[in-house]
């Protein structure tokens, strides 16, 4: 259980690690199985970094204009 806690990795942590596996990937000099193995975990890495961005994304767009001033809102991620 301990495991399934553990703190997401940073983005740029999460886009190096996926850089690493697609230059394995694309050497091809790896057994069938090892390559399946590297797809999945770039799958996994993919999803991670798509659901920072949207994060990051949706806390840009709620900056408001308000009074002549931008001003965050709380960042409230439906559920």
């Amino acid at each position: 259980m301990a495991e399934e806690t553990r703190t997401v990795a940073s983005f740029e942590t999460c886009l190096e690690e996926l850089e690493k596996v697609v230059r394995q990937l694309e050497a091809g000099d790896l057994p069938l199985d090892q390559s399946l193995d590297l797809f999945s975990r770039g799958m996994q890495l993919s999803e991670t970094c798509r659901k920072q961005l949207e994060d990051a994304e949706t806390k840009v767009e709620m900056l408001i204009r308000k009074e002549g001033t931008y001003q965050p809102e709380p960042f409230r991620p439906e559920k």
